[in-house]
């Protein structure tokens, strides 16, 4: 059993049973926004653990764990010899939470069996910059940056998250030239079963994509739009693994709608755009929102919060309240960060 701030982080384990077919919902209507976090801390990576807590870390070396039954906030603050990290990835296991800081060095923590943070990974390469992170189960995961060499950075742990190793250019596709990715929301990587999508962006927006959990990759082009420093894919997330939506634009330009949403149905090999040059424009973060069989889908970003209920056709605004990232406890309520905040959303259908 680990421990967060001296909260708990293991989750309780349910056994089998007979799961009704989920009810038929109504769309959203509005969106009710409560914040429950405000401090001067930039967070973009999020996540809600098994047990209902929220944990994040963010800029500034801050991270913390909120337990909503009693509605009570633990923080802290990390520092290393004389660095400072600040983190815009971060991701859980059944036992454990991970965070990954940006820039070099690329410091990577896991809660311990004391209860501290402890450090798994370094990386000094003067190029290190970490942009997701996420977990397949609880033994494999994956984290990626922007390329260190010809290739996307990609590490892999398959002990729990103990060790992690970076994967070898020399099996994975070579990068554009100023391919990278953008640390906007801890969404650069979506995985389902044994396969893992990751979206890049800048000069040229590809989808990487692993049947086998980092063993072979391939990649695949995107329509989105393309060719400067801040354009490209920022966010990618699958329902299944056929169907899956992307969406980004230019942070510098965030009416701009033209080519900044996309949906594969064939696993990633090939993508349409969706409502070219109509709103949403720039957002980092797309999610599908749960049981709604893959029609239901959530943009948020620094603009607004967007709703589609037809899985990307069309888009309804909720909000003009700005945010970086979002994740769903369940169809009708999530919980987002932003800039000196984190809030939870309640959804009324």
């Amino acid at each position: 059993m680990r421990y967060l701030l001296g909260v708990a982080l293991s989750l309780a384990v349910f056994g089998c049973k007979n799961t009704p077919e989920p009810k038929e919902l109504t769309a959203i209507q509005t969106v009710e926004i409560e914040r429950i976090y405000e401090d001067s801390v930039s967070v973009r990576a999020l996540e809600i653990l098994d047990d209902g807590s929220v944990a994040f870390a963010g800029s500034n070396g801050k991270y913390g764990l909120y337990n909503p039954t009693t509605k009570v906030w633990n923080t802290a603050v990390m520092k290393r010899d004389s660095v400072t990290p600040s983190f815009r990835a971060v991701a859980h296991t059944a036992e454990d939470f991970f965070m990954l800081s940006i820039e070099s060095p690329a410091l990577l923590y896991k809660t311990g069996d004391s209860g501290a943070m402890e450090l798994v990974y370094e990386e000094n390469d003067p190029k290190a910059f970490y942009d997701s992170m996420t977990f397949w189960n609880d033994q494999e995961g994956i984290a990626m940056g922007d390329p260190t060499e010809n290739c996307i950075s990609i590490i892999i742990t398959r002990d729990g998250g103990n060790t992690w190793t970076k994967v070898s250019c020399d099996i994975l596709p070579e990068a554009a030239e100023g391919e990278a990715a953008f640390a906007a929301s801890n969404s650069n990587i979506a995985v389902y079963e044994n396969n893992a999508w990751i979206i890049t962006g800048g000069m040229k927006s590809r989808v990487l994509h692993t049947g086998d959990k980092g063993k072979t990759w391939e990649v695949f082009d995107t329509p989105l739009k393309q060719g400067t420093s801040t354009t490209g894919g920022y966010s990618i997330d699958f329902y299944d693994e056929n169907t899956g939506v992307v969406i980004g634009g230019d942070y510098t330009n965030a009416e701009g709608n033209e080519a900044n949403k996309a949906i594969t149905h064939d696993g990633g090999k090939t993508w349409a755009l969706l409502a070219d040059k109509a709103a949403p424009g720039y957002r980092s973060c797309i999610q599908f929102i749960p049981n709604t069989k893959g029609k239901e889908l959530l943009a948020i970003g620094f603009e607004g919060i967007d709703y589609s209920s037809d899985q990307g056709a069309t888009w309804k605004n909720l909000s003009s309240e700005g945010f970086f990232t979002v994740r769903f406890l369940n169809d009708s309520t999530a919980y987002a960060a932003g800039s000196n905040r984190i809030a939870k959303l309640k959804f009324k259908r």
